[in-house]
């Protein structure tokens, strides 16, 4: 059974940077699939971060464009996220999902989750 333990997440100063990680344990990759990160704020809803479609295709929210970073290391099923220039705004509990078997990378879409990482930046 598949499962996403997500990492990396803790407590920054404004402009600092942290690396989220993604494990995908026991993964078998379909030929389409969509990854990507998802956070979700105190008395917020839940917002797509960033995405990664199998064909290389990504995508962010405009709120982080130019500050982070998706990727993957397939060879070792890890999907990462790299956040430089850190916000207050962008403490949130971080979450890693999965869609199997197509490139839909809508939060409704997604087949699997982890159980999230807490990123908190201070100022």
């Amino acid at each position: 059974q598949v499962q996403l333990v997500e990492s990396g997440g803790g407590s920054v100063q404004a402009g600092g940077s942290l690396r989220l990680s993604c494990a995908a344990a026991g993964l078998i990759r379909d030929p389409q699939y969509c990854m990507g990160w998802f956070r979700q704020a105190p008395g917020k809803a839940r917002e797509g971060v960033a995405t990664l479609r199998n064909d290389g295709a990504t995508t962010y929210v405009d709120s982080v464009k130019g500050r982070f970073t998706i990727s993957e290391e397939s060879a070792k099923n890890t999907l990462y996220l790299q956040k430089n220039s850190l916000k207050p705004e962008d403490t949130a509990m971080y979450y890693c999902a999965l869609n199997f078997f197509s490139q839909d990378c809508r939060s409704a879409s997604m087949d699997l989750w982890g159980k999230g990482t807490q990123v908190t930046v201070f100022s």
